[in-house]
């Protein structure tokens, strides 16, 4: 069984910040790609960012989030983080982490594995 589990969301003021963090744990072989996504109500989830191991670490970033999120990992600690400045009330949302893994080195196909997410609320 994989796990992830996703800690760092609260209630922040906008111009805050706050770091996200994901730990994952279970039977994992490897990891290519680590991300975060985000959900609003009555919105679909987006990506925010994310980060593959393959090239050294290259990282991409949503739109609205970029300059103002930065993602990174630690591969031995099998975790992503991400950390999050200048919050704005629409940064409001349940945050996710994702990750593309393989289970066993015998195997030929990269999994996805999701959170169950944390609450992240920006507001005054």
């Amino acid at each position: 069984q994989v796990q992830l589990v996703e800690s760092g969301g609260g209630l922040v003021q906008p111009g805050g910040s706050l770091r996200l963090s994901c730990e994952v744990s279970g039977s994992i072989f490897s990891i290519d790609a680590m991300g975060w996504y985000r959900q609003a109500p009555w919105t679909p989830r987006e990506l925010v960012a994310a980060i593959v191991s393959v090239g050294g670490n290259n990282s991409l970033y949503g739109a609205s989030v970029k300059g103002r999120f930065t993602i990174s990992r630690d591969n031995a600690k099998n975790m992503t983080y991400l950390q999050m400045n200048s919050l704005k009330p629409e940064d409001t949302a349940v945050y996710y982490c994702r990750v593309s893994a393989k289970p066993t080195m015998y195997a030929t196909l990269e999994y996805d594995y999701w959170g169950q997410g944390t609450q992240v609320t920006v507001s005054s």
